[in-house]
């Protein structure tokens, strides 16, 4: 339920446990590219929003999404595990589909790793199709899926 969680721009004080958060659920496997340092970058940017899902203010999940002319892009999105299939991550993309759509974007594009079955079926069930891949696009370890969703006509 989305009323059940906070959703709002992360702050700088967030972006360690962010960074810690995308190193064990997201990037397990491959280097840690995505620091401290590389996610307080995120947060400051101007192209990019940086939102946390909080609960009595515990980080449950988190999503960075980037900003293009007329398509977003959601460049990383995790929720811990013992809150997945709870509605945090739903109330996550809820609010990044909502921001981008006031930001008059067309569309929101993804990755993710072609052997995450959860998480295609996750977005699939939230409207996104796969509309490619890309062999080797995790550090030659493994294809990615690409995925999107319309968020309005196409120009």
């Amino acid at each position: 339920m989305i009323t059940a969680y906070e959703i709002t721009l992360a702050q700088a004080a967030d972006a360690r446990e962010i960074a810690e958060l995308s190193r064990d659920a997201i990037e397990r496997g491959l280097s840690w590219r995505w620091t401290e340092r590389r996610v307080m970058r995120a947060i400051r940017s101007e192209e990019t929003n940086v939102a946390v899902a909080r609960r009595d203010g515990a980080i449950l999940g988190f999503a960075i999404m980037q900003y293009g002319d007329d398509e977003a892009h959601i460049v990383l999105f995790a929720v811990r595990a013992p809150h997945r299939r709870q509605g945090v991550g739903s109330a996550l993309l809820a609010w990044l589909e909502a921001t981008a759509a006031v930001a008059g974007m067309r569309a929101i594009r993804l990755e993710a790793r072609i052997g995450n079955a959860p998480a295609k079926a996750f977005y699939r069930r939230h409207g996104f199709t796969e509309c490619g891949s890309s062999p080797g696009y995790y550090e030659d370890v493994e294809d990615a899926v690409r995925m999107v969703k319309r968020l309005g006509p196409a120009p």
